[in-house]
Protein backbone atom coordinates (compact mmCIF):
# COMPACT_ATOMS: atom_id res chain seq x y z
CA UNK A 1 0.00 0.00 0.00
CA UNK A 2 2.73 2.50 0.95
CA UNK A 3 4.66 1.75 -2.25
CA UNK A 4 1.59 2.36 -4.37
CA UNK A 5 0.89 5.63 -2.59
CA UNK A 6 4.41 6.89 -3.28
CA UNK A 7 4.15 5.98 -6.97
CA UNK A 8 0.86 7.78 -7.44
CA UNK A 9 1.96 10.88 -5.59
CA UNK A 10 5.16 11.02 -7.61
CA UNK A 11 3.10 11.04 -10.80
CA UNK A 12 0.36 13.46 -9.85
CA UNK A 13 1.39 15.54 -6.87
CA UNK A 14 0.01 15.02 -3.39
CA UNK A 15 -2.80 17.51 -3.88
CA UNK A 16 -4.30 15.55 -6.76
CA UNK A 17 -4.33 12.12 -5.16
CA UNK A 18 -6.71 10.75 -2.54
CA UNK A 19 -5.06 8.92 0.38
CA UNK A 20 -5.20 5.26 -0.61
CA UNK A 21 -5.17 4.18 3.01
CA UNK A 22 -8.69 5.58 3.31
CA UNK A 23 -10.03 3.07 0.76
CA UNK A 24 -11.67 0.21 2.60
CA UNK A 25 -10.64 -3.36 1.72
CA UNK A 26 -14.35 -4.18 1.86
CA UNK A 27 -14.77 -2.28 -1.43
CA UNK A 28 -12.68 -4.81 -3.37
CA UNK A 29 -14.50 -7.84 -1.98
CA UNK A 30 -17.86 -6.20 -2.68
CA UNK A 31 -16.84 -5.46 -6.28
CA UNK A 32 -15.79 -9.08 -6.83
CA UNK A 33 -19.08 -10.29 -5.41
CA UNK A 34 -21.06 -8.14 -7.86
CA UNK A 35 -19.64 -9.64 -11.04
CA UNK A 36 -16.83 -11.54 -12.72
CA UNK A 37 -15.07 -8.54 -14.28
CA UNK A 38 -12.15 -8.10 -13.99
CA UNK A 39 -10.85 -11.66 -13.73
CA UNK A 40 -7.15 -10.79 -14.04
CA UNK A 41 -4.89 -7.70 -14.02
CA UNK A 42 -5.93 -4.88 -16.36
CA UNK A 43 -3.36 -3.11 -18.54
CA UNK A 44 -3.85 0.65 -18.69
CA UNK A 45 -1.98 1.73 -21.80
CA UNK A 46 -0.55 5.25 -21.72
CA UNK A 47 0.63 5.99 -25.29
CA UNK A 48 3.09 8.66 -24.13
CA UNK A 49 6.18 8.77 -21.92
CA UNK A 50 6.01 8.80 -18.11
CA UNK A 51 5.69 12.15 -16.41
CA UNK A 52 2.99 13.82 -18.50
CA UNK A 53 -0.69 14.46 -17.93
CA UNK A 54 -1.86 11.20 -19.53
CA UNK A 55 0.56 9.28 -17.35
CA UNK A 56 -0.54 11.11 -14.20
CA UNK A 57 -4.22 10.51 -14.90
CA UNK A 58 -3.61 6.86 -15.79
CA UNK A 59 -1.70 6.23 -12.55
CA UNK A 60 -4.23 8.04 -10.40
CA UNK A 61 -7.15 5.99 -11.69
CA UNK A 62 -5.19 2.74 -11.79
CA UNK A 63 -4.40 2.99 -8.09
CA UNK A 64 -8.01 3.59 -7.11
CA UNK A 65 -9.49 1.04 -9.52
CA UNK A 66 -7.13 -1.58 -8.13
CA UNK A 67 -8.64 -0.96 -4.72
CA UNK A 68 -12.23 -0.79 -5.91
CA UNK A 69 -12.30 -3.78 -8.28
CA UNK A 70 -9.95 -6.19 -6.59
CA UNK A 71 -7.54 -6.72 -9.50
CA UNK A 72 -4.37 -4.83 -10.35
CA UNK A 73 -4.72 -2.01 -12.88
CA UNK A 74 -1.18 -1.64 -14.23
CA UNK A 75 0.04 1.36 -16.22
CA UNK A 76 2.00 0.41 -19.36
CA UNK A 77 3.72 3.36 -21.08
CA UNK A 78 4.13 2.93 -24.86
CA UNK A 79 5.57 6.24 -26.16
CA UNK A 80 6.15 6.31 -29.91
CA UNK A 81 4.84 7.98 -33.07
CA UNK A 82 2.74 10.64 -31.29
CA UNK A 83 0.87 7.94 -29.40
CA UNK A 84 0.01 5.80 -32.41
CA UNK A 85 1.89 2.68 -31.27
CA UNK A 86 0.23 2.45 -27.86
CA UNK A 87 -3.18 3.34 -29.23
CA UNK A 88 -2.92 0.68 -31.93
CA UNK A 89 -2.09 -1.89 -29.25
CA UNK A 90 -5.44 -1.19 -27.56
CA UNK A 91 -7.37 -1.09 -30.83
CA UNK A 92 -6.19 -4.64 -31.57
CA UNK A 93 -6.55 -5.98 -28.01
CA UNK A 94 -9.22 -8.46 -27.02
CA UNK A 95 -12.47 -6.56 -26.25
CA UNK A 96 -12.82 -7.97 -22.76
CA UNK A 97 -11.98 -4.93 -20.62
CA UNK A 98 -8.53 -6.14 -19.61
CA UNK A 99 -6.73 -3.63 -21.85
CA UNK A 100 -7.86 -0.01 -21.78
CA UNK A 101 -6.40 3.25 -23.06
CA UNK A 102 -5.68 6.51 -21.29
CA UNK A 103 -6.51 8.93 -24.07
CA UNK A 104 -5.50 12.55 -24.60
CA UNK A 105 -6.96 15.28 -26.84
CA UNK A 106 -4.47 14.23 -29.53
CA UNK A 107 -6.56 11.11 -30.14
CA UNK A 108 -9.40 13.15 -31.62
CA UNK A 109 -7.00 15.33 -33.59
CA UNK A 110 -5.36 12.30 -35.20
CA UNK A 111 -8.68 11.23 -36.74
CA UNK A 112 -8.47 14.01 -39.33
CA UNK A 113 -4.75 14.83 -39.52
CA UNK A 114 -3.11 11.48 -40.24
CA UNK A 115 -3.25 10.37 -43.85
CA UNK A 116 -3.02 6.76 -42.71
CA UNK A 117 -3.43 5.12 -39.32
CA UNK A 118 -3.40 1.41 -38.41
CA UNK A 119 -6.73 1.95 -36.64
CA UNK A 120 -9.86 4.10 -36.84
CA UNK A 121 -9.69 6.60 -33.93
CA UNK A 122 -13.47 6.71 -33.68
CA UNK A 123 -14.87 3.34 -34.76
CA UNK A 124 -12.20 1.05 -33.27
CA UNK A 125 -12.80 2.17 -29.68
CA UNK A 126 -15.54 2.15 -27.08
CA UNK A 127 -15.54 5.37 -25.00
CA UNK A 128 -15.74 4.95 -21.23
CA UNK A 129 -15.60 8.50 -19.86
CA UNK A 130 -14.01 11.91 -20.19
CA UNK A 131 -12.16 12.14 -16.88
CA UNK A 132 -10.43 15.51 -16.68
CA UNK A 133 -10.19 18.80 -18.54
CA UNK A 134 -7.02 20.82 -18.01
CA UNK A 135 -5.52 24.07 -19.31
CA UNK A 136 -2.13 24.10 -20.99
CA UNK A 137 0.10 26.87 -19.66
CA UNK A 138 2.76 28.92 -21.44
CA UNK A 139 6.18 28.29 -19.91
CA UNK A 140 9.57 29.75 -20.81
CA UNK A 141 13.17 29.16 -19.85
CA UNK A 142 14.27 31.89 -17.39
CA UNK A 143 16.83 33.15 -19.91
CA UNK A 144 14.08 34.39 -22.24
CA UNK A 145 13.96 38.17 -21.66
CA UNK A 146 10.24 38.36 -20.91
CA UNK A 147 8.36 38.50 -17.63
CA UNK A 148 4.89 38.63 -19.15
CA UNK A 149 3.14 37.52 -22.32
CA UNK A 150 3.28 40.87 -24.12
CA UNK A 151 7.05 41.06 -23.60
CA UNK A 152 7.38 37.49 -24.85
CA UNK A 153 5.42 38.24 -28.02
CA UNK A 154 7.44 41.42 -28.64
CA UNK A 155 10.69 39.49 -28.24
CA UNK A 156 9.50 36.69 -30.54
CA UNK A 157 8.46 39.20 -33.22
CA UNK A 158 11.87 40.88 -33.00
CA UNK A 159 13.62 37.50 -33.32
CA UNK A 160 11.65 35.46 -35.87
CA UNK A 161 12.55 31.76 -35.82
CA UNK A 162 14.93 32.12 -32.87
CA UNK A 163 12.63 30.61 -30.25
CA UNK A 164 12.17 26.82 -30.24
CA UNK A 165 9.19 25.14 -28.64
CA UNK A 166 8.53 21.52 -27.78
CA UNK A 167 5.55 19.25 -28.20
CA UNK A 168 4.80 15.56 -27.77
CA UNK A 169 4.85 15.06 -31.53
CA UNK A 170 3.45 16.35 -34.82
CA UNK A 171 -0.32 16.66 -34.68
CA UNK A 172 -0.40 16.51 -30.88
CA UNK A 173 -2.50 18.97 -28.88
CA UNK A 174 0.53 21.05 -27.76
CA UNK A 175 1.78 21.17 -31.36
CA UNK A 176 -1.50 22.36 -32.88
CA UNK A 177 -2.29 24.71 -30.02
CA UNK A 178 1.16 26.30 -30.11
CA UNK A 179 0.91 26.77 -33.88
CA UNK A 180 -2.51 28.37 -33.35
CA UNK A 181 -1.04 30.61 -30.66
CA UNK A 182 1.85 31.61 -32.93
CA UNK A 183 -0.55 32.44 -35.76
CA UNK A 184 -2.81 34.53 -33.53
CA UNK A 185 0.17 36.28 -31.88
CA UNK A 186 1.81 36.84 -35.28
CA UNK A 187 5.13 35.28 -34.33
CA UNK A 188 7.34 32.69 -36.05
CA UNK A 189 8.88 29.90 -33.99
CA UNK A 190 10.50 26.48 -34.53
CA UNK A 191 8.87 23.19 -33.55
CA UNK A 192 10.87 20.38 -31.90
CA UNK A 193 9.11 17.05 -31.28
CA UNK A 194 9.62 14.85 -28.22
CA UNK A 195 8.05 11.64 -26.91
CA UNK A 196 6.21 13.15 -23.97
CA UNK A 197 5.99 15.91 -21.38
CA UNK A 198 8.92 14.74 -19.25
CA UNK A 199 11.52 15.06 -22.04
CA UNK A 200 9.97 18.39 -23.04
CA UNK A 201 10.43 19.71 -19.50
CA UNK A 202 14.02 18.47 -19.44
CA UNK A 203 14.75 20.17 -22.75
CA UNK A 204 13.09 23.38 -21.58
CA UNK A 205 15.03 23.48 -18.31
CA UNK A 206 18.26 22.87 -20.25
CA UNK A 207 17.37 25.69 -22.69
CA UNK A 208 17.33 23.33 -25.69
CA UNK A 209 13.88 24.81 -26.31
CA UNK A 210 12.82 28.20 -25.01
CA UNK A 211 9.08 27.81 -24.46
CA UNK A 212 6.26 25.30 -24.41
CA UNK A 213 2.56 24.87 -23.84
CA UNK A 214 2.30 22.11 -21.25
CA UNK A 215 -0.20 20.80 -18.72
CA UNK A 216 -0.47 22.70 -15.48
CA UNK A 217 -0.39 19.97 -12.86
CA UNK A 218 2.93 18.40 -13.82
CA UNK A 219 4.77 21.67 -14.50
CA UNK A 220 3.92 23.79 -11.44
CA UNK A 221 6.65 22.21 -9.26
CA UNK A 222 9.27 23.41 -11.78
CA UNK A 223 7.74 26.88 -11.77
CA UNK A 224 7.71 27.07 -7.97
CA UNK A 225 11.35 25.93 -7.88
CA UNK A 226 12.36 28.74 -10.26
CA UNK A 227 13.49 26.37 -13.02
CA UNK A 228 10.79 27.62 -15.40
CA UNK A 229 8.81 30.83 -15.78
CA UNK A 230 5.01 30.77 -16.08
CA UNK A 231 3.75 33.60 -18.27
CA UNK A 232 0.08 32.77 -18.77
CA UNK A 233 -2.48 30.00 -18.42
CA UNK A 234 -4.54 28.66 -21.30
CA UNK A 235 -7.92 28.19 -19.68
CA UNK A 236 -11.03 30.28 -20.17
CA UNK A 237 -10.55 31.51 -16.60
CA UNK A 238 -7.59 31.84 -14.24
CA UNK A 239 -6.31 28.69 -12.58
CA UNK A 240 -6.98 28.36 -8.86
CA UNK A 241 -3.42 27.11 -8.41
CA UNK A 242 -2.06 30.31 -10.02
CA UNK A 243 -4.69 33.04 -9.45
CA UNK A 244 -2.23 35.89 -10.03
CA UNK A 245 -1.27 34.61 -13.48
CA UNK A 246 -3.46 35.92 -16.33
CA UNK A 247 -4.91 33.77 -19.05
CA UNK A 248 -3.36 33.97 -22.51
CA UNK A 249 -6.55 35.61 -23.78
CA UNK A 250 -6.49 38.43 -21.24
CA UNK A 251 -2.70 38.86 -21.38
CA UNK A 252 -2.36 39.64 -25.07
CA UNK A 253 -4.03 37.11 -27.42
CA UNK A 254 -7.80 37.67 -27.22
CA UNK A 255 -9.91 34.64 -28.08
CA UNK A 256 -7.19 32.07 -27.51
CA UNK A 257 -7.64 29.10 -25.21
CA UNK A 258 -5.72 25.87 -24.80
CA UNK A 259 -7.77 23.39 -22.81
CA UNK A 260 -7.01 19.69 -23.23
CA UNK A 261 -8.76 16.63 -21.89
CA UNK A 262 -7.95 13.13 -20.68
CA UNK A 263 -10.25 10.13 -20.73
CA UNK A 264 -10.45 6.38 -21.14
CA UNK A 265 -11.30 4.10 -24.07
CA UNK A 266 -11.66 0.35 -24.47
CA UNK A 267 -11.45 -1.67 -27.68
CA UNK A 268 -14.57 -1.59 -29.84
CA UNK A 269 -17.09 -4.36 -29.12
CA UNK A 270 -16.19 -4.45 -25.44
CA UNK A 271 -19.39 -5.72 -23.78
CA UNK A 272 -21.66 -2.99 -22.52
CA UNK A 273 -21.73 -4.31 -18.92
CA UNK A 274 -17.94 -3.99 -18.73
CA UNK A 275 -18.06 -0.42 -20.07
CA UNK A 276 -20.75 0.39 -17.52
CA UNK A 277 -18.68 -1.09 -14.69
CA UNK A 278 -15.58 0.89 -15.66
CA UNK A 279 -17.63 4.06 -16.11
CA UNK A 280 -19.33 3.68 -12.75
CA UNK A 281 -16.07 3.06 -10.90
CA UNK A 282 -14.17 5.87 -12.63
CA UNK A 283 -16.93 8.36 -11.86
CA UNK A 284 -16.88 7.19 -8.25
CA UNK A 285 -13.15 7.97 -8.11
CA UNK A 286 -13.76 11.45 -9.53
CA UNK A 287 -16.51 12.11 -7.00
CA UNK A 288 -14.27 11.43 -4.01
CA UNK A 289 -14.06 14.80 -2.22
CA UNK A 290 -10.28 14.58 -1.84
CA UNK A 291 -9.70 13.72 -5.50
CA UNK A 292 -12.11 16.40 -6.70
CA UNK A 293 -10.63 19.03 -4.37
CA UNK A 294 -7.09 18.17 -5.39
CA UNK A 295 -7.89 18.44 -9.08
CA UNK A 296 -9.66 21.78 -8.71
CA UNK A 297 -6.78 23.19 -6.66
CA UNK A 298 -4.45 22.21 -9.49
CA UNK A 299 -6.58 24.14 -12.00
CA UNK A 300 -8.22 21.04 -13.48
CA UNK A 301 -11.87 20.17 -13.93
CA UNK A 302 -13.05 16.64 -13.11
CA UNK A 303 -15.81 15.60 -15.53
CA UNK A 304 -16.93 11.95 -15.61
CA UNK A 305 -19.47 12.21 -18.43
CA UNK A 306 -21.34 9.33 -20.06
CA UNK A 307 -19.78 7.07 -22.74
CA UNK A 308 -22.21 8.57 -25.26
CA UNK A 309 -21.26 12.15 -24.38
CA UNK A 310 -17.57 11.30 -24.58
CA UNK A 311 -18.07 9.71 -28.01
CA UNK A 312 -19.80 12.89 -29.23
CA UNK A 313 -16.95 15.04 -27.91
CA UNK A 314 -14.34 12.97 -29.76
CA UNK A 315 -16.26 13.35 -33.03
CA UNK A 316 -16.66 17.11 -32.54
CA UNK A 317 -13.00 17.59 -31.62
CA UNK A 318 -11.88 15.59 -34.65
CA UNK A 319 -13.74 17.99 -36.95
CA UNK A 320 -12.57 21.11 -35.12
CA UNK A 321 -8.88 20.29 -34.99
CA UNK A 322 -8.85 18.64 -38.38
CA UNK A 323 -10.05 21.90 -39.90
CA UNK A 324 -7.40 23.86 -37.99
CA UNK A 325 -4.67 21.41 -38.99
CA UNK A 326 -5.56 21.74 -42.64
CA UNK A 327 -5.67 25.53 -42.33
CA UNK A 328 -2.19 25.52 -40.78
CA UNK A 329 -0.93 23.01 -43.33
CA UNK A 330 -0.39 20.24 -40.78
CA UNK A 331 -0.72 16.80 -42.37
CA UNK A 332 0.83 13.62 -41.02
CA UNK A 333 1.95 10.42 -42.66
Amino acid sequence: MNTRRRLVRAATGAAMVAPLASLSPIVASTARAQGSYPTRPVRVIVPLAPGGGSDAVGRLFSAHLTERLGQMFVVDNRPAASGVVGTDLVAKAAPDGHTILTVFSTHAMSAELFAKLPYDPINDFAPITLAVQSPLVLLTHPSVPATNLREFIAYARANPGKLNYGSSGPGSAPHLMTERFAAMAEIRTTHVAYKGVAPIMTALMQNEIQFALANIFTTMPHVKAGRLRLLATGGTKRALSAPDVPTIAEAGVPGFDSVVWYGFLAPAKTPRPIIQTLHREMVAVLRRPDVERGMVEQGNEPVGNSPEAFAALIREEAKRWGALGRKLGVTLD
